[in-house]
C-alpha cells in the first residue's frame, strides 16, 4: 500500500493531462463490443448468432444472411432480429461492420499482437504473458474508445458534490472498489467501501438525497451489488455503476451508468482483463474528481505521501 500511495502524486498529472487531450466525441462502438454487450440479453436462437459472429467476425462478414442462418441453426429473421438488438438496421450493416472489425484485428495482428486468445493447457509461459498483456491493453483501449464522456463527466459532478459516497463490490470488483476509495479518501473525499452485504444494506439505507452511491460488477448481475444500489436508490440517493453490460440489472437501478469494454474467456473466474477495465475506468473518475480541485487535491496528495515516506527508508531496516 504505501508504495501505491508513493506513486500516485506523480502519477496524478499525468492522468490528468491525459483526461484534458481527450476530444469529446469518440469514435462508433465496435460491433464486437456491442455484440459482448447484448449477450446476456439476446435470446437462444439469437446467442447463437452472437457466438458466430464473436468467433469468427471476418468469415461472417463474407457470408450471406442464409449461410450464417444455417450455421447458427436458426432462421434468417433471428439473424435479422439479432442485427437489431445490437443497433443495425439490417444484415448488410452487420457484414460492413464486420468487415470493419476484422480489419482493425489484422492491424493489431501486425502490430505485434501476435498473441491473442484464450490461455490453453499447450501455451508456453511466453504464450501466457503475451495473451495477458493483450488482453489488458485491448480492454483498457476499447474501454477508453467506448467510455461516454458525457456520463463520466455527470458522474464526476456527483461525486465531487456529494456530501457522502459509498461504494460497493463483492470479490474482483470489491478490490476495484476499495482502491477507488483509498484514492478518493487521500485527497479528503468521505467515502466508505462495505464488503460485506449487511453492512453495505445498512449503509446505503441512510443515504439520502445528496449523497452518491456506487457499485461495481463486471455482469451486472451481483446481487448483492444491485440490492444496495436498489435501497440507495429509493432513498434518494445518487446511484452510478461501473459495469459491462449496459442492459444488466445493475444498470435498471442506476442513474449513471460506465460501462466497460472487456472480454473475458477461459480464465473469467480469475476476472484478469474486467478488472484492469474497471481500474481504468475508476482512475478516470479519481482524476476527474481530483481536477475540480487541482491544488487542494496536489496538496493532500503530497500531504500523504510524506506521512508514509519515513516507511520506505530503508536504513531503518535492522
Amino acid at each position: 500500500m504505501g508504495e501505491t500511495s508513493g506513486d500516485s502524486t506523480q502519477g496524478l498529472g499525468t492522468a490528468i493531462d491525459a483526461q484534458q487531450r481527450t476530444e469529446p466525441g469518440s469514435p462508433r462502438l465496435s460491433v464486437l463490443i456491442r455484440v459482448r454487450r447484448a449477450m446476456p440479453n439476446l435470446r437462444p436462437a439469437e446467442q447463437r448468432v452472437a457466438q458466430a459472429v464473436l468467433h469468427d467476425p471476418a468469415g461472417i462478414s463474407e457470408s450471406s444472411i442464409t449461410s450464417v442462418a444455417k450455421l447458427c441453426d436458426t432462421s434468417e429473421t433471428t439473424v435479422l432480429r439479432f442485427c437489431r438488438a445490437i443497433g443495425l438496421a439490417g444484415y448488410p450493416e452487420l457484414r460492413i461492420a464486420l468487415a470493419r472489425a476484422a480489419q482493425w484485428e489484422e492491424t493489431d495482428q501486425s502490430n505485434g499482437a501476435q498473441q491473442t486468445g484464450p490461455i490453453n493447457a499447450a501455451d508456453t509461459l511466453a504464450d501466457v504473458v503475451s495473451k495477458i498483456a493483450y488482453a489488458d491493453a485491448r480492454a483498457i483501449s476499447d474501454t477508453a474508445r467506448a467510455l461516454d464522456l458525457a456520463v463520466l463527466e455527470k458522474v464526476v459532478d456527483a461525486i465531487a458534490n456529494a456530501r457522502r459516497l459509498d461504494i460497493y463490490g463483492v470479490g474482483a470488483s470489491g478490490l476495484v472498489a476499495e482502491d477507488l476509495q483509498l484514492k478518493l479518501h487521500r485527497i479528503g473525499l468521505l467515502c466508505h467501501t462495505w464488503a460485506d452485504v449487511h453492512l453495505a444494506l445498512t449503509s446505503s439505507a441512510v443515504l439520502d438525497a445528496g449523497d452518491v452511491a456506487l457499485g461495481i460488477s463486471h455482469t451486472g448481475n451481483t446481487v448483492d451489488t444491485v440490492d444496495v444500489l436498489r435501497v440507495a436508490r429509493k432513498r434518494g440517493a445518487t446511484t452510478i455503476s461501473v459495469t459491462n453490460y449496459d442492459r444488466s440489472p445493475i444498470a435498471e437501478v442506476s442513474d449513471l451508468v460506465l460501462v466497460t469494454a472487456a472480454h473475458e474467456s477461459s480464465f473469467r473466474s480469475g476476472a484478469m482483463s474486467s478488472r484492469m477495465a474497471q481500474l481504468a475506468v475508476v482512475d478516470c473518475i479519481f482524476a476527474g474528481v481530483a481536477q475540480r480541485s487541482y491544488e487542494q487535491a496536489m496538496a493532500a496528495l503530497e500531504s500523504t505521501r510524506s506521512a508514509v515516506e519515513s516507511r520506505h527508508d530503508t536504513r531503518r531496516i535492522h
